[in-house]
């Protein structure tokens, strides 16, 4: 096999490792590091498929490595996040060394309720792979669009001084919220656009600038803010192209 086979691959080992560490990081409560560590392997998903049609190196392994890849970044990594948060917001700075044993059990079920977004990831994941439905387009959240919802957090509060994010983040109530509705919107019937493009021309892609331009405009008002709202705009789009078509 020519090593040019293994590049795909390769590529979605490193997604793997970025997962991996931004898990370890958020348990440890290092949030801003584990963010970024899945924006990279955000970029190492899209890179890997990328290569794999340039190179035409598709395999039926490489499917299976990159959803299980996907499981871990998109899935367990955000996961992780919304843990730590949930932890703050139960046992504030302590929480940061905690003992096990001095939960009480609903402190452990709400803890461990931030692990929801890693189940039903499992299912987007697996309903992706036979669902014909979802070649071209998604019925449902992508995992990754999900995972940088989590990882947005994180990012505006290290950019930027917004003391009502921080207020919200410290309420128990609304992070189990927020993990029960983004779990929903993975595995529901909802059509999604895919953001990949076979050309550049505009009545192909409408929505798709459209949706861009959106982005830019809201950038531009609300800056770092903006980056949370990323996932609700993509919905609410994918609404909209249901309703137009």
């Amino acid at each position: 096999m020519s090593i040019t086979k293994h590049i795909p691959n390769t590529i979605t080992c490193l997604n793997i490792f970025s997962g991996c560490v931004a898990s370890l990081l958020a348990i440890e409560g290092y949030l801003f590091p584990a963010a970024l560590f899945i924006i990279l392997a955000a970029v190492f998903d899209f890179m890997d498929g990328l290569f794999a049609r340039l190179l035409g190196a598709y395999s039926p392994m490489g499917k299976e490595l990159d959803s299980l890849a996907d499981m871990l970044s998109f899935g367990f990594a955000p996961a992780c996040i919304a843990f730590s948060y949930l932890r703050l917001a139960v046992l504030g700075d302590s929480g940061a060394a905690f003992s096990p044993e001095s939960l009480s059990y609903s402190q452990i079920a709400i803890l461990l309720s931030a692990y929801l977004i890693s189940i039903f990831s499992g299912l987007r994941l697996a309903k992706f792979n036979v669902d014909t439905r979802q070649t071209s387009s998604f019925i449902g959240v992508p995992t990754p669009a999900n995972a940088m919802f989590w990882a947005s957090l994180p990012i505006i509060l290290h950019f930027g001084d917004y003391p009502m994010i921080e207020s919200l983040l410290s309420n128990q109530w609304l992070i189990i919220s927020a993990v029960l509705v983004t779990s929903y919107l993975l595995v529901a019937e909802i059509p999604m656009f895919a953001l990949k493009v076979k050309s550049l021309k505009w009545q192909e892609n409408q929505i798709r600038y459209l949706f861009l331009i959106t982005l830019v405009i809201l950038a531009l008002l609300l800056k770092w803010l903006v980056i949370p709202l990323i996932l609700f705009v993509y919905i609410l789009f994918s609404l909209i192209d249901n309703l137009r078509k």
